[in-house]
């Protein structure tokens, strides 16, 4: 198993990634190989009856990386090219997000192996219930909270809460975030991930003594996160000059209209043919000049052929894994570009499920002010740490957390022994 994972592109990067933290913590042996391997990894097949009689089998995976601080947290999400190994990658960067936010959570993940363009919203309540079912003795409040990813949204969490609180014979709210309000979800959940990109990115801003008002940004990927992050960036008075989607690209350096591109979206499912911008090309735009250069789609975009020509003064991963370890390695030399790290930058998703279940536990709900300012408050002081972190140790921003999650977690797994 431990051959196939590192077989994995996604997975190998992330294990190459923690291997140069525990080299840099100087971790020992054990506590280093109970850190790096995944607790359970379940992978369980559906068949599932489409809309015109026929079976369809799909298969799921789900990863629960470590337990040891609590119940392990990460989303669920559909895509064409789901695997395991992928999916252990996203739980093992959860784990460390977690542990650098000082939320009392490990790292999971999930995902399925399909198209949702291609399925009906019957034939995917179906695929999400009986994934959900499939899965439920692995699941709970106290030991694997599930949330929205790419590919699926409130309404997916609202089929797993009701799929599994049938099960339980009442309700259960706190089994999943990321769910509708009206079934006690939390006010500012949708937006948090992006909120809090576009929070940090003016945090970095400040940092580099470039005025946040009137700054240059470019979104890759306009889905849940960069829409949002878009959105509070230009109310931050920030001009968003570049957009891409899996449709294609688009530019306009006197700032993009973020309210008429999402109408745009709405009727056309896709960003290409906006009338307000020229298109160009996807991959270029990312190497066009900016301010602020957010990758907000899926792993592995910023590689070794794009890295040397990046003109962004600011590094916003906005996605999970967007830049491998020879890219980073390019970026760390050239020394001009300002990294906010994957686990920080898009920390507000986790952050503020972490809310809403506190939330459902207490049986409480919090106004949409005070859920995102509890969010700022508590970027605000990991970004702080990490600057910290980062001068002390006189090490690159994406060492310095992935250093301080991993840390947290070994120094917990030291403490709790080792079971015989």
């Amino acid at each position: 198993m431990k051959e196939d994972l590192l077989n994995n592109p996604v997975f190998g990067m992330a294990a190459e990634q923690f291997d140069r933290v525990a080299d840099f913590l100087n971790l020992d042996e054990q506590v280093r190989e109970r850190c790096k391997w995944p607790k359970r990894l379940i992978t369980v097949t559906m068949p599932v009856t489409m809309d015109d009689g026929s079976t369809q089998v799909f298969f799921g995976h789900r990863v629960q990386h470590h337990l040891s601080r609590g119940p392990v947290k990460g989303g669920l999400r559909f895509h064409p090219k789901v695997d395991v190994g992928e999916v252990a990658a996203l739980a093992m960067w959860m784990n460390w997000k977690c542990a650098l936010m000082g939320l009392p959570y490990g790292g999971g993940k999930g995902g399925i192996t399909c198209d949702p363009r291609q399925l009906s919203a019957s034939e995917q309540e179906r695929l999400t219930r009986r994934f959900a079912q499939e899965i439920s003795s692995f699941i709970g409040p106290e030991v694997d909270v599930m949330a929205p990813d790419v590919g699926t949204n409130q309404q997916h969490m609202a089929w797993i809460l009701d799929t599994y609180s049938t099960r339980e014979g009442r309700f259960v709210p706190e089994v999943i975030t990321g769910k509708p309000v009206e079934l006690q979800g939390s006010k500012g959940r949708t937006e948090a991930t992006g909120h809090g990109v576009a929070f940090l990115s003016a945090r970095a801003l400040n940092k580099i003594n470039i005025p946040i008002n009137g700054a240059t940004a470019i979104i890759q990927g306009f889905g849940n996160v960069g829409s949002h992050a878009a959105k509070t960036m230009v109310a931050y008075g920030m001009k968003i000059t570049a957009v891409s989607d899996i449709s294609g690209a688009i530019y306009n350096p006197n700032g993009i209209d973020i309210h008429a591109l999402s109408q745009h979206l709405q009727k056309t499912r896709g960003v290409a043919g906006f009338s307000e911008a020229e298109a160009i090309d996807p991959d270029e735009m990312l190497t066009m000049e900016c301010d602020v250069l957010v990758p907000a789609a899926l792993e592995r975009v910023i590689t070794e052929k794009n890295a040397p020509k990046l003109r962004c003064k600011i590094l916003a991963e906005g996605a999970n894994g967007p830049t491998t370890p020879d890219a980073d390695t390019i970026i760390e030399k050239r020394g001009d570009i300002f990294l906010i790290p994957d686990i920080l930058c898009n920390a507000g998703g986790v952050t503020v499920s972490y809310f809403e279940w506190v939330q459902n536990l207490q049986r409480f709900s919090w106004t949409k002010t005070e859920v995102l300012t509890k969010l700022e408050t508590k970027l605000n002081e990991a970004f702080e740490n990490l600057m910290q972190f980062c001068k002390y140790n006189k090490c690159s921003h994406r060492l310095g957390a992935l250093a301080t999650g991993i840390n947290t977690v070994a120094d917990v797994k030291r403490k709790r022994g080792l079971f015989p």
